[in-house]
């Protein structure tokens, strides 16, 4: 096991890598408009999963996968070369599911503000059951100074 520092600064520098490598040194028309979001590493720094994102439609993510799988050696090679490590990592692509699940809390957001708004309207019109305030208030009581100014 390394120092967690060491693995999370690793990673760090294995994203920036792998991101400026794609955008100068890899050709390949199947990628997409990609972003690297997140590389983790184990623990012995013998693998790295690199997460990314995709904009486009399945056919765009699917080609990205596949030119990402094609150019994992140039990308490895390029990594080793710029980390200096006694070992270079494996990497592992996976695409990031941050962007369904951006999608899916803005739907259930909406759905909740629908919700705020269709109680907001059944209380505008709404009255109390009492009182308007249910709760007696104290009395006042004058003090005895003030009775006898009075």
């Amino acid at each position: 096991m390394v120092d967690a520092a060491r693995a999370r600064k690793l990673a760090d520098r294995i994203k920036v890598v792998v991101a400026e490598t794609l955008e100068m040194r890899v050709k390949d028309p199947r990628l997409g408009f990609i972003t690297i979001t997140d590389v983790r590493m184990t623990g012995d720094l013998q693998q790295a999963t690199v997460f990314y994102t995709v904009l486009g439609d399945d056919a765009e993510q699917a080609g990205t996968a596949a030119a990402l799988e094609s150019a994992k050696g140039v990308l490895r090679s390029e990594v080793g070369k710029q980390t200096g490590v006694r070992h270079t990592p494996s990497l592992t692509f996976v695409a990031d599911a941050v962007p369904e699940n951006a999608a899916h809390i803005e739907d259930l957001l909406a759905q909740v503000a629908a919700a705020d708004a269709e109680v907001h309207r059944a209380a505008a019109g709404a009255t109390y059951a009492g009182e308007a305030d249910p709760y007696k208030a104290p009395r006042v009581e004058l003090d005895d100074e003030d009775d006898e100014q009075a």
